[in-house]
């Protein structure tokens, strides 16, 4: 019998993804030295998500640090239900966007800069154009920015939402009340059909 163990990797809480990397090289008395900067977006996909920018003399030390920042400067988005509650424009720096709530089952119709932000957050249906620059760097902080924003409205304005369990309970209780009807309705025929066949044939 063997005395190993199962190993069970750990589920992250935050998905962390990798938006762009840059090499850099910085000029000193011994010479160039070579880094890199690593942009970072991580989320919990339950509303929570971040943005972070890691340098390092290598990537992986990068990535590291810019998850790092990413988890310090963490925002709550407001979600009404599956999509943002209201549409939001922003312009932060050379980066312009348009977010836009979106009816459930639209999905995320937006490009991958803003689609990586708003899938960290745990927005599943949502329409986003980049008006602005077409740099990724400045595509995501200008929606990070926008989130933000939302957010602070949200919570000045004190707007109700209504949570994703909310969403679910509703279409659940829709869905029992159409199968109910349907059953009704169902069960009405065969009453009717069982006084046809009970009625007696004339000769």
């Amino acid at each position: 019998m063997s005395d190993r163990h199962t190993f069970t990797p750990e589920k992250k809480e935050f998905e962390e993804k990798v938006i762009q990397i840059s090499r850099v090289s910085k000029k000193t008395k011994g010479g160039n030295q070579i880094g890199f900067s690593v942009l970072m977006v991580v989320g919990d996909k339950k509303g929570k998500v971040g943005v972070g920018l890691g340098k390092a003399p290598d990537v992986l030390s990068a990535i590291k640090k810019g998850v790092k920042k990413a988890k310090k400067q963490l925002i709550t988005v407001p979600l009404d239900g599956t999509t943002i509650p209201f549409k939001m424009m922003v312009k932060k720096g050379a980066g312009q966007v348009l977010l836009k709530p979106a009816a459930k089952g639209t999905g995320v119709i937006a490009g991958g800069p803003v689609r990586a932000v708003v899938e960290a957050a745990g927005v599943r249906d949502i329409s986003a154009k980049i008006l602005g620059s077409e740099n990724q760097a400045s595509s995501v902080y200008a929606t990070f920015e926008a989130l933000k924003r939302i957010e602070r409205i949200v919570n000045i304005r004190s707007i109700k939402l209504r949570s994703i369990v909310d969403i679910e309970r509703e279409e659940k209780e829709k869905t029992k009340k159409i199968q109910e009807e349907a059953k009704a309705k169902a069960d009405e025929s065969d009453k009717k059909e069982a006084k046809q066949s009970a009625k007696p044939t004339k000769k």
